[in-house]
């Protein structure tokens, strides 16, 4: 079973950038598409961006122009640079296959904006 540990989170003010990173174990991780989620507290779990085998990406409304999602399947990670960042992207970020998740939530990273 493959697991996944995201990391890079923290508290930044709005306008700012962080990278958030996923590293998943075992060798599948690289056979699947890849989506990172964000959870706001009261919220539904929501896909922000996606990544498929070949490097075909796809960004929800809310984050076009801001989130780039990007992979090194050489080294099992998913990377989403997270630019320009407003109050509203506040929340816990995860990163799982898509479409349909496959593997155990990890811990997910926290993301906090400040205006």
């Amino acid at each position: 079973q493959v697991q996944l540990v995201e990391s890079g989170g923290g508290l930044v003010q709005a306008g700012g950038s962080l990278r958030l990173s996923c590293a998943g174990s075992g060798s599948t991780f690289r056979f699947n598409a890849i989506g990172w989620y964000r959870q706001a507290p009261g919220n539904q779990r929501e896909l922000v961006a996606r990544i498929s085998t070949s490097d075909t990406t796809n960004y929800a409304d809310s984050v076009k122009g801001r989130f780039t999602i990007s992979r090194d399947n050489a080294k099992n990670t998913a990377v989403l640079q997270m630019n320009s960042l407003k109050p509203e992207d506040a929340a816990g970020y995860y990163c799982n296959t898509w479409p349909g998740v496959r593997f155990t939530w990890g811990q997910g990273t926290q993301v906090t904006v400040s205006s």
